[in-house]
């Protein structure tokens, strides 16, 4: 049997509980100006510049500012949880050191992870723990937080590879999103989902599990031979990083030529924003969902001088 911790105070589910049903919420298109569409922006582990990355707190921030989605990764506890954590290791993140797959629910959340972000200047009170900053988040309690947001909020769950667990991990995400309601969009509540992964056998797997949920193939680089904008089968968005906007622009089109969808990571700086936009990128993720927001509704970014 699964053991489940009680949440901190004012997190949206405790694990254990039945999850609340999704409900339909107003979506509006988000729009740079009169005439064009702008990016949606992803928070990338949250509103993480400004909170540690992955916390509630950073979430709850990225919501706040607006953002459009959020995006997290997610990794299988020794004892068969999704948490919301990056690094294959809690060693950069937390104040203890460990592999996350053999370490239980528990013991993750015995961590500070926010050891490696705040300092006690930050806090009018040091010894009252934040533990919205500082307490591993699950995926159940993350999509919580989603379904809670009463606007339309999407979600980009990347599954990390390789892992001890392999496919498992794919499924627990499914079996999550189909507690929320979640797993199989229609035509009239389309899902706010997204699955990434740089691992193509990851998102097969999610495709045979929930063939209609969207997926992202993210690339620190384009294989030869999708350099033409194809994707693999069942795949919908290209997820390049922001060095391959960078280097060749066209590649966007090439890929909205194909009908599917590009999504670009990590893009913090405003002449990367400006890329974004000129390319046509449909998303940006970002660590600075506020900023970015603001600069894609002020409008155009002035380029930098030649030769300065």
């Amino acid at each position: 049997m699964r053991r489940y911790l009680p949440r901190p105070a004012g997190h949206p589910s405790r694990p254990g509980e039945p999850p609340r049903p999704h409900r339909p919420v107003q979506t509006d298109r988000v729009r740079g100006g009169p005439d064009s569409v702008r990016p949606r922006v992803f928070a990338h582990r949250g509103a993480s510049s400004d909170a540690p990355e992955h916390s509630f707190a950073a979430y709850r921030a990225a919501i706040e500012q607006g953002a459009d989605g959020i995006e997290c990764d997610v990794r299988l506890t020794a004892d068969g949880h999704l948490v919301c954590v990056h690094d294959r290791r809690v060693d950069r993140t937390t104040n203890s050191r460990g592999v996350v797959s053999t370490l239980e629910l528990a013991d993750l959340a015995a961590l500070d992870f926010a050891a490696r972000h705040d300092e006690w200047r930050d806090f009018e009170d040091p010894e009252e723990p934040d533990h919205d900053r500082s307490t591993v988040v699950t995926l159940d309690q993350l999509l919580g937080l989603v379904v809670d947001t009463g606007r339309r909020t999407e979600i980009a769950i990347e599954t990390k590879h390789p892992t001890r667990y392999a496919g498992l991990v794919e499924r627990a995400v499914v079996d999550a999103l189909q507690r929320f309601g979640l797993a199989a969009p229609s035509g009239q509540d389309p899902t706010p989902v997204f699955v990434m992964s740089f691992s193509w056998l990851g998102l097969r797997r999610v495709r045979s599990l929930a063939p209609r949920l969207p997926t992202v193939l993210l690339m620190d680089r384009v294989p030869l031979r999708m350099r033409d904008g194809g994707l693999p089968v069942g795949v919908s968005v290209a997820g390049p990083s922001i060095e391959i906007v960078r280097a060749h622009p066209t590649y966007v089109e090439r890929v909205h030529r194909r009908g599917n969808e590009v999504f670009v990571w990590t893009v913090n700086h405003s002449v990367d924003v400006r890329t974004c936009v000129d390319a046509g990128a449909d998303a940006i993720i970002t660590d600075r969902p506020g900023p970015t927001l603001a600069q894609l509704e002020a409008g155009p970014v002035p380029r930098p001088r030649s030769g300065s």
